[in-house]
C-alpha cells in the first residue's frame, strides 16, 4: 500500500553525501537499489539519478519489519542520519561510500512489480525488451550517464553560441514539403482539403531567409525528419546543431565550429586542439576510400600504378592503359598471417565486391599470389606502399575511386579485427571541396551531392553547364573517427546561379517556382552571401559515450525497423479522424 509523501522533503541527492556530511539529519527519496538483509541488520542501497547511498536498519524492530517488505525498484522516503561507515567497510567504487544513513523512518511511497530485467546491474538484455521497457531502461546507470551527458553537451552548445553573437531561433514544424533527397514526412491538412505539411528534414530553407533577413548570426537545436531506412547512426526523427552566418566563408565557419568542439569535448575531459586538419575529398578517397575516414589508425592507400605501369603482370598493365590504378595498403604485422587468415581476407574482399585481391609477403624473396610478378617488381611495391618486413601488402586495380572505396572497406574490416579503433583516441577532419553533383546512371541526371543550395567554388561556376562533374562544392564536413558529424557548405547567395543550378539538377523553372518559389523571390532582396552547418547531437553524443549506437543516448529511440515498441507506434487511427483529414486507406 503506498504511503503519502507527506511532509517528507529531500534534503540531498542519493549521491550526494560525503563524509563532510556526518552527522547530518537527511531526507533521500529515491527507488531501492538493492536490499540486503543480514539478521539484525538490514542494507538498503537508495538510487535516484545523481547516484547510490547506503541505508543502514539497525536495533529497530518497527523499521526492520518495513525493510522486509522493501524489493528492488519500490519508491521510498527515508530519514535519518548520516554516520561514517568502519573502515573495513567502505565502499571506494561510491562517491558515497565513505558514509551511510542510519534510518530512523522508512516510507513507501510506491511499490513495483517485478522488472523483466535487472536494473542495478548493466548486464546483457535483448534490445527490443530494453526498448519496451524503455522507462526501466532509463533507470540504468550508464542511461543515465549519457542522457545527462546529452544535457550537458547542449547546454554547452547554448552557453557557446550566446556568448559568440548567436541568436537561437525557431524555425516551422509544418513546412512545405520540397523533396530532394530523403523522403518527407507529410501531415494532411484538416483544414485545406488534399493538401499536406512536411516536417522538416532540415531547416535550411528557412535558415537561408533568416539571413536574408538580416539576423546575421543563427543556431538552433532543432529536430528534424526523415523518412528513411534506419541504421545504428541513423533514426527517423533526430537532433541537430543547426548553424548559419552572414558574410560567411569556409574558414568563418571552420573559426566558430572548432572552439564549439574544444567545449563540447570539455564534458569528457578531454582537450581538443584548433586547426583541425583539413583534406579535400578527392585526397581522403584516395588515401583512405572514403569521404569520412577514420584517422585513428594508418593502413593509407597507396597508389602503386607506376610500378606496374610497365610491368609484367599484364592484367594490371591492361588496367593502367585504360585509365585505372593499382592501389593499396600495407597491414602492419600481417607478415604473420597464415596462409588460411590471407583466404579469409580474400573471400571477405570478395564479398565486398573486389573482382580480385593480390597480396604480397616481403621476404628473401618477397611471395605473391600472382606468380607473374618479378621479385623486383613485387620490391618495388613494397617500398611503394612503405612496407616493412613484418608487414602484409594488399593490393587491388580498376577504377580509381572504387578501386579506392573498397580498400577503404577492406582498411576498416581489418583495423577492427585488429583492435586498432581506440575508444580514447579522437581524430578530427574537414572534408572540403566536395564534388557538387553526382551523376545517377539510373535515372540519367544530375543530383546534388549536399543540397542544391550549396555554391559552387568560383573558380568551377564557368563548368557547371559544359563540365559538371568536375565542379567543387564550397562544401565541408567535419569527421570524428570515421563518422560524419556534421556537414555544411557556403550556400548560392545569388538568384540567377541558383536558377542556372535548379536547371542543372533538371528542375524546371514551373517546378521550381512551385517548390521554391518564396525562396527564390527572397533571394532578390539584396541576400548577403552565407553559409553555416549542421551538426548531429546523437552521433556526437554516441562517440562521447564511447557506444556504437545512437539509440543509447536518445531517452526514446525507435528500433531498427522504425516502431516505438514502447508506446505502440505506428498504429492505425480512428476512421473519423481519416474523414476529418479527408484520407482513405487503400489496402
Amino acid at each position: 500500500m503506498a504511503e503519502p509523501l507527506g511532509d517528507l522533503t529531500r534534503t540531498h541527492t542519493c549521491g550526494g553525501l560525503r563524509a563532510d556530511d556526518v552527522g547530518a539529519e537527511v531526507v533521500l527519496l529515491g527507488w531501492v537499489h538493492r536490499v540486503r538483509d543480514l539478521g539484525g541488520v538490514t542494507f538498503i542501497d537508495i538510487r535516484d539519478r545523481a547516484g547510490v547511498s547506503q541505508v543502514v536498519v539497525r536495533e529497530n524492530e518497527a523499521l526492520a519489519t518495513v525493510a522486509k517488505k522493501l524489493r528492488s525498484e519500490f519508491v521510498v522516503g527515508v530519514s535519518g542520519v548520516v554516520q561514517r561507515r568502519s573502515p573495513e567497510t567502505i565502499n571506494t567504487k561510491l562517491a558515497t561510500g565513505e558514509v551511510e544513513v542510519l534510518a530512523r523512518e522508512i516510507r513507501i511511497l510506491n511499490e513495483a512489480k517485478t522488472p523483466p530485467f535487472q536494473i542495478a546491474e548493466d548486464s546483457p538484455v535483448s534490445e527490443d525488451v530494453r526498448l519496451k521497457y524503455r522507462y526501466l531502461d532509463l533507470r540504468r546507470t550508464r542511461l543515465q550517464h549519457h542522457i545527462g551527458l546529452r544535457h550537458r553537451v547542449t547546454m554547452a552548445v547554448r552557453r557557446y553560441f550566446d556568448a559568440n553573437g548567436f541568436w537561437e531561433i525557431e524555425t516551422p514544424i509544418l513546412a512545405k514539403s520540397t523533396p530532394e533527397g530523403a523522403r518527407d514526412f507529410l501531415v494532411p491538412s484538416r483544414i485545406h482539403a488534399g493538401e499536406f505539411y512536411a516536417l522538416p528534414q532540415s531547416p535550411q530553407i528557412f535558415k537561408q531567409i533568416l539571413m536574408i533577413s538580416g539576423m546575421d548570426r543563427y543556431f538552433q537545436i532543432v529536430r528534424c525528419f526523415r523518412d528513411e531506412d534506419q541504421r545504428a547512426d541513423r533514426q527517423l526523427e533526430f537532433t541537430q546543431i543547426d548553424v548559419e552566418m552572414s558574410f560567411a566563408r569556409p574558414e568563418s565557419v571552420y573559426g566558430v565550429i572548432e572552439p564549439l568542439m574544444q567545449q563540447v569535448f570539455k564534458e569528457i575531459g578531454h582537450e581538443v586542439r584548433p586547426p583541425i586538419r583539413r583534406m579535400p575529398y578527392s585526397e581522403a578517397i584516395a588515401r583512405y576510400g572514403s569521404d569520412k575516414p577514420d584517422l585513428r589508425f594508418g593502413l593509407e592507400i597507396r597508389d602503386l600504378s607506376d610500378v606496374f605501369r610497365n610491368a609484367e603482370f599484364r592484367v594490371f598493365k591492361d588496367i593502367i592503359a585504360g585509365g585505372g590504378v593499382v592501389r593499396g595498403f600495407a597491414v602492419p604485422g600481417g607478415n604473420k598471417y597464415s596462409r588460411s587468415q590471407i583466404d579469409v581476407l580474400v573471400d571477405q574482399a570478395k564479398q565486398m565486391g573486389f573482382t580480385g585481391l593480390i597480396w604480397v609477403r616481403p621476404g628473401e624473396p618477397p611471395l605473391s599470389s600472382v606468380k607473374a610478378l618479378t621479385e623486383g617488381t613485387l620490391r618495388a611495391a613494397l617500398a611503394g606502399a612503405s612496407a616493412a618486413n613484418e608487414d602484409l601488402l594488399l593490393m587491388a586495380a580498376g577504377p580509381a575511386e572504387g578501386t579506392s572505396k573498397l580498400l577503404g572497406q577492406l582498411r576498416l574490416a581489418i583495423a577492427k579485427k585488429e583492435n586498432l579503433l581506440d575508444p580514447e583516441k579522437f581524430e578530427f577532419l574537414w572534408v572540403t571541396e566536395f564534388p557538387l553533383l553526382e551523376y545517377h546512371e539510373e535515372d540519367g541526371r544530375w543530383y546534388a551531392m549536399h543540397h542544391p543550395f550549396t555554391a559552387p567554388l568560383d573558380a568551377d561556376i564557368e563548368k557547371l553547364e559544359s563540365d559538371p562533374g568536375v565542379v567543387r562544392a564550397k562544401a565541408y564536413d567535419l569527421v570524428l573517427n570515421g563518422s560524419e558529424i556534421g556537414g555544411g557548405s557556403v550556400r548560392i547567395h545569388d538568384a540567377a546561379l541558383q536558377s542556372r543550378m535548379f536547371k542543372r539538377l533538371g528542375i524546371s523553372d514551373e517546378e521550381a517556382k512551385e517548390r521554391f518559389g518564396f525562396f527564390l523571390e527572397a533571394l532578390e532582396y539584396g541576400t548577403p552571401p552565407h553559409g553555416g552547418i549542421a551538426l548531429g547531437v546523437d552521433r556526437i553524443v554516441a562517440i562521447l559515450a564511447g557506444e556504437s549506437s545512437i539509440r543509447e543516448v536518445i531517452a526514446f529511440p525507435k528500433t531498427a525497423n522504425a516502431v516505438d515498441l514502447m508506446a505502440g507506434a505506428p498504429s492505425p487511427v480512428d476512421a473519423k479522424q481519416l474523414r476529418e483529414l479527408h484520407l482513405k486507406i487503400q489496402n
